[in-house]
């Protein structure tokens, strides 16, 4: 039987052939004080966001549809992991979508756990002590299309924006590029350590001998990027993610195949093997 592994997340797979969800819907903020980069307009176009969030959401959880109320330990030096995004209570998310939730709902289920996370994230600390209930709470929140309405707005500020405008200074003009690069800062984040995106990116330049905007051909970048990034998945910098990300090497080789088949706009089906399992991603 098939289990994910990412980030040492173990979840269990979904009915293996699965079609995506005909909703419209749209990874680590490293420290409590870290501020989204500037708003940019330049992205994806509705469809393609959809696809991307689809390929980024069979990675983290085994399924094209959102999990907003998944929350679970898995024990990777990151505290609790929950939601859409894996918002951890180690890494400032978690608490970030709390904080945001009770402003807009002062009295719902997670707003007394709100100083304790508050802290955790102040020291990246990955200690469940004194969250008793939290799983729970979650879940339950997790049903108020308000609580998915702030995890979605989280993500585009802390992950997607940034991501984005990250394509932009690069010169991504290909959806497949710039899903690629939401991928990658939703598992390894927008940090200044070796491992992030913004050292992922510096290292494919070189590689690469420049950016799409210095006149690289964009997919001779791409190619670059996705070797730098099995790179750090295989050889990380940080112990603590050193098996959990070799184990996902495959949401890396899927945007390869996207890339052999020359799919660059993300568009018909998309047929993807995941973790030994198969997805259908269809229009």
């Amino acid at each position: 039987m098939h289990i994910e592994l990412l980030e040492s997340r173990r979840l269990m797979s979904q009915v293996p052939i699965a079609e995506a969800a005909n909703a419209d819907i749209g990874g680590r903020f490293t420290s409590l004080s870290s501020a989204p980069l500037e708003v940019s307009a330049y992205g994806l176009a509705t469809a393609e966001k959809r696809r991307a969030e689809q390929l980024t959401s069979l990675f983290e959880n085994s399924t094209p549809d959102l999990q907003y109320g998944y929350i679970q330990n898995l024990h990777d030096g990151r505290g609790l992991t929950a939601g859409r995004a894996g918002f951890c209570t180690g890494t400032g998310d978690f608490y970030e979508v709390v904080r945001r939730y009770t402003d807009l709902k002062p009295d719902n289920r997670l707003a007394r756990f709100l100083h304790r996370l508050e802290r955790l994230a102040e020291r990246g600390s990955p200690s469940t002590a004194r969250l008793a209930g939290i799983k729970k709470a979650w879940r339950k929140c997790a049903l108020d299309a308000d609580f998915q309405g702030v995890q979605d707005s989280v993500v585009d500020d802390y992950y997607y924006t940034p991501a984005m405008t990250r394509a932009q200074t690069v010169g991504l003009t290909y959806a497949l590029s710039k899903a690629q690069l939401y991928d990658a800062i939703i598992q390894q984040g927008e940090g200044d350590d070796p491992d992030g995106l913004p050292a992922m990116i510096t290292r494919a330049n070189t590689q690469a001998g420049g950016t799409p905007a210095s006149g690289v051909p964009e997919t001779s970048w791409l190619r670059a990027f996705l070797d730098v990034r099995i790179q750090t998945l295989t050889h990380p910098t940080d112990p603590a993610t050193a098996k959990a990300w070799a184990d996902s090497v495959d949401r890396v080789q899927v945007f390869a195949t996207l890339l052999d088949q020359n799919n660059l706009g993300l568009t018909g089906t998309i047929d993807v093997t995941v973790y030994g399992d198969r997805f259908l991603l269809v229009e």
